[in-house]
């Protein structure tokens, strides 16, 4: 796959584009710890805030927003974050009980499953992303003096290059049940670079294998340019998620795993908001209502 330059790739951190979403995320993953219907707990989750410059004045408590729950982005969009953390937290669990031992985060960001969940312990897990976010992300740790529960293999690699020849050389064992992610990733990433990621996990993993990823179903995303939830982001904090976004054809994913005889599910996020009875609701003009959440296991053939 054509990507950056390795020198590029080196220097991109979390202090701009893409990068600086993760401290979104990171943000929205503290507010929701220090609240008290919590859906997910990630004590590590503020200290990624505090220790980046671009966002030293950031939120790491609902109670922190002047307008607390009725602020698009830190009470609604932070929910929905939290909400994802919760449904995928429970992905990798149910996926891990069910005999996966190798966890594999696509685009890990600023991710601590391997710091927070109870996996069993001769769980591997192997988070992918570029040199420079995987950086940061050690010197937090390290000045926390943080241990992983499990055995943790950073594998700082640009996805749009060849990841996959990175993950073998590190441990990774094809033959054995795998268990992915792809949180907030795909839609940054060029079409062909989705098809070539959902084409390499399918050829890396055996059967008894499970993939969880985000897509946007929106024909055209410019359309919620002056949604609530994408002002907000852009007015609050200065980043323009439509500026990031990929704008060109997505390939379907979820139809190509199910080709390749995987059984899927496309899921609302509201589907969980109802189910765990909190989370964001439907709203006019929702720059929320094209996300889905799928879900796919890879069967024996």
């Amino acid at each position: 796959m054509a990507g950056t330059t390795p020198q590029h790739t080196e220097a991109e951190g979390v202090d701009g584009g893409v990068g600086l979403t993760a401290l979104l995320v990171a943000a929205s993953r503290a507010i929701e710890t220090h609240r008290h219907d919590s859906l997910a707990q990630d004590a590590y989750a503020e200290h990624f805030v505090r220790a980046a410059p671009a966002c030293t004045h950031w939120p790491v408590r609902i109670e922190e927003v002047p307008d607390g729950d009725d602020n698009p982005l830190w009470g609604r969009f932070a929910r929905y974050f939290g909400l994802r953390t919760r449904v995928l937290d429970d992905f990798v669990l149910r996926s891990t009980a069910a005999g996966a031992r190798q966890v594999v985060l696509l685009g890990a960001g600023l991710d601590t499953r391997a710091f927070r969940l109870d996996l069993p312990s001769d769980c591997v897990v192997f988070e992918i992303d570029r040199a420079g976010v995987l950086a940061f992300k050690e010197q937090v740790f390290t000045g926390l003096s943080a241990a992983p529960e499990v055995k943790r293999v950073p594998v700082p690699v640009d996805l749009r290059e060849d990841w996959a020849g990175v993950l073998g050389t590190v441990g990774f064992d094809p033959a054995a049940p795998s268990v992915w992610l792809a949180e907030g990733l795909l839609f940054y990433l060029p079409g062909p670079a989705e098809t070539y990621l959902v084409d390499t996990v399918d050829r890396l993993t055996a059967a008894g294998s499970a993939l969880a990823f985000e897509a946007k179903l929106e024909k055209d995303l410019l359309a919620y340019r002056d949604s609530p939830i994408y002002t907000a982001t852009r007015r609050l904090i200065g980043i323009d998620l439509l500026d990031l976004f990929d704008k060109g054809p997505r390939p379907d994913s979820a139809g190509t795993l199910t080709a390749k005889g995987w059984s899927t599910s496309m899921h609302t996020p509201f589907e969980f908001t109802r189910r765990h009875g909190r989370g964001p609701l439907p709203e006019p003009h929702d720059a929320l209502e094209g996300n889905r959440w799928v879900f796919a296991h890879k069967h024996a053939p």
